[in-house]
């Protein structure tokens, strides 16, 4: 998050309460390693069950309309859910950014950030790989990718379209994907977020 490990480790043992946190979980207290596995163990936390997509997976046959319901149709017709599956919608695997048209050589101005994969493991196959995203609740959570480079749902979905599948999809069809990713919004205590 363009910060260096002592800098981060520095702020957070300026705090009182994630010193004595982190030292009830790991011996060590705050170093690289134990952040890395609490940050892990955070995003894994943050499950957010019930989505009316759950329900309909459920058979509920009220939970999603007949458009949403085509939309997810396009969405798996497409491809998407080669990479966009599991019960997290994604998630689960990496995939290089850029498998039908140059992505970063379009979008230019290449940073250390966009060699993706790479910059952790030093092989050259993971250069420009990502960690393909959960899908569940994204209709909150804009911009998209890891550059910010899709400001809403639909630059997106045409983004993924034209350099994951090497397709030029239809306004409709673009509309329909975000009718139905809207509907992978889940609950949190019970509440629809």
């Amino acid at each position: 998050m363009g910060s260096l490990w002592p800098e981060v480790i520095g702020k957070l043992k300026r705090s009182p309460d994630y010193v004595q946190a982190f030292r009830r979980i790991y011996p060590d207290g705050i170093q690289s390693f134990s952040i890395k596995y609490s940050i892990a163990e955070f995003e894994r936390s943050l499950s957010t069950p019930n989505s009316r997509f759950d329900r309909y997976l459920r058979h509920d046959a009220n939970a999603l309309t007949s458009r949403e319901q085509q939309g997810y149709q396009v969405f798996k017709s497409l491809g998407c859910a080669s990479c966009h599956q599991g019960v997290d919608i994604g998630g689960n695997m990496y995939q290089k950014v850029g498998i039908m048209a140059p992505y970063f050589t379009d979008r230019g101005h290449i940073t250390k950030a966009d060699r993706g994969r790479f910059n952790v493991t030093g092989d050259p196959r993971d250069l420009y790989m990502f960690k393909v995203p959960s899908l569940r609740n994204v209709a909150l959570t804009p911009p998209y990718f890891h550059d910010g480079s899709a400001a809403t749902l639909p630059d997106a979905v045409r983004m993924m379209a034209k350099y994951q599948l090497g397709r030029r999809l239809s306004n409709r069809e673009v509309d329909l994907i975000v009718e139905f990713l809207k509907t992978l919004t889940g609950e949190l205590n019970g509440q629809p977020l």
